[in-house]
């Protein structure tokens, strides 16, 4: 009997080990399985944001999953045009993409005050206190998540113009050949200005051929990035608005297929990715400027407060038709006239403070 038990003992301690063998291995292969995605941005290689943001985050996430996840990274209309990212993540068709607030308008009103109102904001503190303290990035995570997308702004920072023509006052604005997009391109119409869609990669020969005279991309940073100090030598203040004008929004189905830690990762690293470009870009903006100043011989415009005033002015109605686009817009416009009627020095405490723990 002794041993029958031992050889009874020895089967089931190898039946053990194989039971182990055949259900843990491959749990040990998933846990190091590389998964791969693809990641297009609307940013052309040139573009600043295209190194400093979409490349870091590539680089960042990669070392911080151990290579577990590894992103193809594509530039502006590689895999699909820039305008349909939208689209091509909602169907799966690309994992992670980097888009233009600007472009889902017809999808996600709400882009309307994500892509920035003109005249919203003064600085870009108060920016990022309105989408991380006063829950407006929580109202447009939902509007994503019906269309099966997670989203997350990839910084705030102004737009600014840059000009072959002054704009010294308000009136000046009045038929200027203007390349804008979204909400912005609404308003610059509205105040004179023929303001005209360009995708990033024409509109260095567009301001060449005189198509155009004047461009946003971002502020000075982009400006510079695309070459446009070429042919611009004016850079305008203020800025038309301060906003999310870019954006990352991820496939849900493969967001939620990723391990649990993998999902952690790149949520956290993009919540810190937000606040470290939003800095850095500020930042990078007064280098950037004094050196444009300083090489390409551009001239600041700083408008006087009463050219500003009919600025703001003009924007009111832009705000109004926005609110009523839908029952969102209007409780986010609500939600700006609150932040401009509140005290700001108690934003900025909590700003702080929240800030301090990023």
């Amino acid at each position: 009997m002794q041993g029958k038990s031992r050889v009874l003992v020895r089967s089931l301690v190898l039946l053990a080990s194989f039971v182990a063998l055949t259900f843990n291995a491959p749990l040990a292969d998933a846990a190091d399985k590389v998964i791969k995605w693809k990641m297009q941005t609307h940013w052309p290689p040139s573009s600043s944001s295209y190194k400093d943001s979409a490349q870091v985050l590539v680089e960042k996430l990669k070392e911080r999953t151990g290579g577990r996840l590894n992103i193809e990274l594509f530039s502006a209309d590689a895999l699909v045009p820039s305008k349909e990212l939208f689209n091509a993540a909602k169907r799966g068709m690309i994992e992670i993409v980097g888009t233009s607030s600007a472009y889902p308008r017809d999808q996600v009103p709400l882009m309307d005050v994500a892509s920035g109102l003109p005249m919203n904001f003064k600085d870009t503190w108060e920016c990022a206190y309105f989408h991380k303290e006063m829950g407006f990035d929580d109202m447009v995570g939902k509007a994503f998540a019906k269309h099966g997308l997670y989203y997350t702004p990839d910084k705030v920072y102004p737009t600014e113009l840059s000009l072959k023509k002054p704009v010294r006052k308000f009136e000046d604005f009045k038929g200027l050949k203007l390349r804008s997009s979204g909400i912005l391109q609404v308003y610059l119409t509205a105040i004179g200005a023929a303001g005209s869609p360009l995708p990033g990669s024409e509109i260095y020969a567009a301001l060449t051929s005189g198509v155009v005279e004047g461009a946003h991309w971002g502020a000075v940073q982009g400006s510079d990035s695309m070459g446009f100090y070429e042919v611009n030598k004016y850079h305008l203040r203020p800025a038309l608005n301060v906003a999310s004008t870019d954006i990352w929004l991820i496939n849900q189905k493969a967001l939620n297929a990723l391990p649990q830690d993998i999902q952690k990762i790149l949520k956290d690293t993009l919540d810190e990715h937000f606040w470290l470009r939003t800095d850095e870009y500020q930042h990078l903006e007064e280098v950037t400027l004094a050196k444009v100043q300083k090489e390409k011989g551009v001239e600041l415009i700083q408008l006087a407060k009463e050219d500003i005033k009919k600025m703001s002015d003009a924007a009111q109605p832009i705000w109004e038709d926005v609110a009523k686009r839908s029952p969102d817009n209007a409780a986010a416009v609500e939600l700006l006239r609150k932040f401009h009627a509140t005290d700001k020095s108690e934003a900025v405490q909590k700003l702080k403070e929240a800030h301090a723990t990023k």
